[in-house]
C-alpha cells in the first residue's frame, strides 16, 4: 500500500450515511494479565532476528527495530505486527508509530511482517504472533509508541552531530528535523544511514496526551484507497506463476472419511488437471476455479461413515444439559456470603447456539510445495502457527516455510485456524505446481470451527427491595481454549473464555457463585473462536436475566441497573450516556420495545439500548440502536464509531437469524440463504457516543458484537412481553402468542421498557 493523503478529516455526517458492517476480529481469551511486564515483551528496540527481518525487507539502511524502516530516499515503511481484516488496525498502529515517530500519515507506506513470534509475538496472548481478542492496540498501545520514539530519537541525534547541537535544541515534525535556533531542516531519509550508527536509547520521553497531533483525530483509513480503487490484494487475489486451481469437498459427515471416488468424468474434461485424494477429502485440480468445481461436481464419491452418524442437536443438547445437571463443576467466582439466601426465587436456563464465521472472502490458500521448501501465500491471524503446521506436514525446518501474509476479507477468529492452510500443503505436496485451493462458501460453512454450544442455568434470590441476595450461574459447553491453547487453561482446567463477562460483573454484588462444567464435543465437532466467543454469550444470559429480575422485582429495568451499579464506576457512565443519547423513557407506540444491556468486556464498557417493533406476525423490526463505549484513550474517533457499528450489526445478525444446527452428523446450514447477515434495508439507525477518557485503550473489535444480542433480546421483552432464552430469535412464540401481541397492541404494556 502507497501513502496517500490521509490527514483530511472525515466528515462525520458522511460517516453516518455509510452503512457499515464490515470490522472483524473474534476471540474472546486473554491469557496474560495486566500491561505490565507483557508489554515489555514486545520490544521497541532492536533484538535478537531484527537484522535478518530488516535483510529481508531490502536492507533499509535506518532500521531501529523491528516495526520501522527508513530508506535513503526518506521512505518511510512501517512493518504491521497484526493483520488488516477490517478492522482498521493498520491505521491505528500506524497512529501510535506516527504521532511518536514525528511523520503524518500520508507519510507511511505499510507492509505485512514476516512470521517471527520473537519479533512480532502479542504479550497478552502468550507471546505468539496472533490478531485475535480484541488485543492489538491494547496490547501494544506502550511499546509501539515507545518504538516510534526511540527512532526519532535516534535521528535527532544523527542530525544534531552533524549540527555539533544540543538535540533538545531540534524538534521533529512531518519527517522532517529542524534545529531551533537556526531554522537547520533536515529530512529523516538525509539522516537515516547516520541514525543507524547512534547508539539506541535507553529510556524514550513518550508525548503527552494534550500534545498529540495524530491521536484523537478522526483519520482516514490507511487501506482504504487502494481497496476502493482495487489494488490491494488478498489472500484469494493471489498469483504466483504456474498456479493451478483446486476446488475440494471434505467429507460431509464430520469425522467421516473417503471412500472409493469414480473420477472418470472429471478426468475427461476439458483442463481438469489432476484429481487428489487425502483421508477425508478430494480436490479436483484445473486450469480455473471454475473448471476445478465443475470438475469436483463430476465425481462420484463415496463416503465412509464415522463416529458421528447420528449425531444431531437434540443429542447434543441433552448432553449439555445432563452435564449442566451432574457433571463435575470448576468455580470461577466464590460468593463472599452464603451460598444460598432468603428471599423471592427466580430462575431461568439459556440455549446459546453454535455460529459460523462465514467471513465474506471464501478460505483459502495458495501453497508451492519443493524439496525442503514450502510458500504458501494466504490471510491469516497465526502466521507462525501455519508455518509450524506447515513444516510438520512437509517433515522440515520452521524456517524452511515462507508464510506471505495477505489482507483478509474478514477473520471473525476463523482465520484464527490452519485447518484450511494445512489440508491446502497436504494437496500441495503431491504436485510439483503452486496450487490454490479455495473452500466454496458451502464447504466453508460445513466445515467451519464454530462457536460452541452453550447451556446455562441461572437463579437468583431477591430481597425485599428487589435486590438480588444471591445470584448463581452454572455453564456449561465444550472449550476453545482447551484445545487450542491448552497450556493456557487454570491450573485447575479452567476456561477462562467461557466465563468472562459472567464471573466479572458490572454490578455491585457479593453473593455470586459462577460455575463452568465442561462437556467435550464429539470427534470431529472442532469448536473456535467467535467474534467475541465467551462474552457474547454470557453477556447474552446475564443481561437478559437482569432484565428479568428487574421485570420480579417491579422495577424498571434500566433504574434496577443503575441501582445495581457502584456510582461513579465506567460502567455506569456508559449506560447514563446511552438512556440519555437514546431517549430512555420516551413514550413508544404499541408492540415497540426498547432494551437495554450493559457489559465491561475485552478491558472496556459498553451499553446498548436496542429499540425494536414487532408485527403482529412475529417479525421483528430494528428501528434504532445507541451504543455508548468507554474504551479509554481514543486513537481515531472514526475506526472506534466504524468498529461500534460493524459490531453491533455483526451480533444483531447471529441473534437474529443464525445457528448452526446438525442432522445425522452433519451440518446443515450451507450458504447466506440459510445463514444470513442483515440485508441494508434491515439495518436500523445506528448511533455511536463515546465517553471522553485518558485510561489506557481497551479492546474494542467485538466489544459491539457482544453486546446485541442481550439489547435486542430485550427490547422484544419490552415489545411483547415474551422473553427469548434461546437463540436466534425464533418468530414462532412471537408469532403464536398473539394474546400478549394484542395486549400490547391495546397499549397494555409489558414490564420492560415502561416509559
Amino acid at each position: 500500500m502507497n501513502g496517500r493523503p490521509d490527514l483530511d478529516v472525515i466528515d462525520p455526517n458522511r460517516r453516518r450515511a455509510l452503512k457499515l458492517t464490515g470490522g472483524g476480529l473474534a476471540v474472546a481469551f486473554l491469557w496474560t494479565a495486566g500491561l505490565g511486564p507483557a508489554v515489555a515483551q514486545m520490544s521497541p528496540r532492536r533484538q535478537p532476528g531484527d537484522e535478518a527481518a530488516a535483510a529481508a525487507d531490502g536492507k533499509p539502511p535506518f532500521a531501529p527495530n523491528a516495526f520501522i524502516r527508513i530508506d535513503a530516499d526518506g521512505t518511510i515503511r512501517l512493518v504491521m505486527p497484526t493483520v488488516e481484516m477490517g478492522q482498521a488496525i493498520y491505521t491505528g498502529i500506524c497512529m501510535m508509530l506516527a504521532e511518536e515517530l514525528g511523520v503524518g500519515l500520508d507519510q507511511i507506506r505499510v507492509e505485512h511482517s514476516i512470521p517471527s513470534d520473537e519479533l512480532y509475538g502479542q504479550a497478552l496472548l502468550g507471546g505468539t504472533q496472533i490478531t485475535g481478542g480484541s488485543t492489538s492496540t491494547r496490547g501494544q498501545w506502550q511499546s509501539l509508541r515507545e518504538a516510534g520514539a526511540v527512532a526519532r530519537d535516534m535521528l535527532v541525534a544523527a542530525a544534531a552531530a552533524r549540527w555539533k547541537v544540543d538535540p533538545a535544541t531540534c524538534t521533529v515534525a512531518r519527517a522532517v528535523i529542524t534545529h531551533g535556533p537556526t531554522g537547520r531542516t533536515l529530512a529523516f531519509g538525509a539522516v537515516a544511514a547516520a541514525a543507524a550508527d547512534m547508539p539506541q536509547p535507553t529510556q524514550v520521553k513518550l508525548k503527552d496526551p494534550k500534545d498529540f497531533t495524530v491521536i484523537g483525530k478522526p483519520l482516514r483509513r490507511v487501506d482504504s484507497p487502494d481497496k476502493v480503487n482495487g489494488t490491494t490484494q488478498f489472500g484469494i487475489d493471489v498469483k504466483v506463476p504456474g498456479m493451478k486451481f483446486a476446488a475440494v469437498r471434505t467429507s460431509p459427515e464430520l469425522a467421516g472419511t473417503l471412500g472409493a471416488v469414480d473420477d472418470t468424468k472429471a478426468r475427461a474434461m476439458a483442463g481438469v488437471i489432476d484429481v487428489l485424494r487425502l483421508d477425508n477429502a478430494v480436490a479436483v485440480v484445473g486450469e480455473n476455479f471454475w473448471i476445478a468445481s465443475r470438475g469436483l461436481e463430476a465425481l462420484d464419491i463415496e463416503w465412509r461413515h464415522g463416529v458421528n452418524e447420528h449425531l444431531d442437536n437434540e443429542t447434543l443438547l441433552n448432553g449439555l444439559k445432563e452435564s449442566s445437571r451432574t457433571g463435575p463443576a470448576l468455580v470461577g467466582r466464590k460468593p463472599k456470603g452464603e451460598g444460598a439466601a432468603a428471599g423471592t426465587p427466580v430462575e431461568m436456563t439459556f440455549v446459546s447456539p453454535m455460529l459460523a464465521h462465514a467471513p465474506m472472502e471464501p478460505l483459502n490458500a495458495t501453497v508451492h510445495v519443493t524439496p525442503g521448501r514450502c510458500d504458501i501465500w494466504t490471510g491469516t491471524q497465526v502466521p507462525t502457527r501455519a508455518q509450524a503446521e506447515a513444516a510438520r506436514i512437509c517433515k522440515i525446518p520452521v524456517d524452511a516455510v515462507g508464510v506471505h501474509n495477505q489482507y483478509l476479507g474478514g477473520g471473525f477468529g476463523r482465520r484464527l485456524e490452519t485447518d484450511q492452510v494445512e489440508q491446502a500443503v497436504a494437496f500441495a505436496r503431491q504436485v510439483g505446481y503452486p496450487l490454490k485451493v479455495i473452500w466454496s462458501r458451502e464447504e466453508d460453512i460445513r466445515h467451519d470451527r464454530v462457536r460452541p454450544l452453550y447451556f446455562d442455568r441461572i437463579s437468583a434470590t431477591l430481597g425485599a427491595d428487589g435486590r438480588p441476595t444471591s445470584w448463581k450461574h452454572r455453564i456449561t459447553s465444550g472449550t476453545v481454549l482447551g484445545r487450542w491453547a491448552p497450556g493456557a487453561m487454570g491450573k485447575d482446567g479452567m476456561d477462562s473464555d467461557a466465563i468472562e463477562s459472567a464471573a466479572d460483573l458490572p454490578y455491585e454484588m457479593d453473593n455470586v457463585l459462577v460455575e463452568w462444567v465442561r462437556h467435550d464435543m464429539p470427534p470431529g465437532l472442532v469448536t473456535g473462536w467467535w467474534r467475541g466467543v465467551g462474552p457474547t454469550h454470557n453477556l447474552f444470559v446475564v443481561e437478559s436475566f437482569v432484565d428479568q429480575l428487574a421485570h420480579a422485582a417491579g422495577k424498571e429495568p434500566l433504574a434496577y441497573r443503575r441501582s445495581l451499579m457502584k456510582p461513579g464506576s465506567r460502567a455506569l457512565g456508559v449506560l447514563d450516556l446511552a438512556a440519555e443519547k437514546a431517549g430512555w423513557g420516551k413514550p413508544l407506540p404499541p408492540r415497540v420495545g426498547r432494551g437495554v444491556a450493559v457489559g465491561s468486556p475485552f478491558g472496556s464498557h459498553v451499553c446498548a439500548i436496542v429499540e425494536v417493533e414487532v408485527s403482529p406476525q412475529g417479525q421483528v423490526h430494528l428501528r434504532h440502536a445507541v451504543v455508548a463505549v468507554d474504551v479509554g484513550i481514543v486513537i481515531n474517533p472514526s475506526s472506534v464509531e466504524a468498529q461500534v457499528q460493524g459490531g453491533l450489526l455483526f451480533g444483531l445478525s447471529a441473534a437474529l437469524f443464525n445457528g448452526i444446527t446438525l442432522k445425522d452428523g452433519m451440518i446443515e446450514q450451507s450458504n447466506f440463504h440459510d445463514y444470513r447477515t442483515l440485508r441494508i434495508d434491515e439495518t436500523p439507525t445506528l448511533d455511536v457516543h463515546v465517553v471522553k477518557s485518558g485510561e489506557s485503550p481497551g479492546g474494542l473489535g467485538e466489544v459491539g458484537t457482544a453486546i446485541a444480542a442481550p439489547a435486542l433480546a430485550n427490547a422484544i421483552f419490552a415489545a411483547t412481553g415474551i422473553r427469548l432464552t434461546e437463540l436466534p430469535v425464533s418468530r414462532t412464540p412471537l408469532n403464536a402468542s398473539k394474546d400478549v401481541l394484542n395486549d400490547v397492541t391495546d397499549g397494555v404494556r409489558p414490564a420492560g421498557d415502561r416509559a
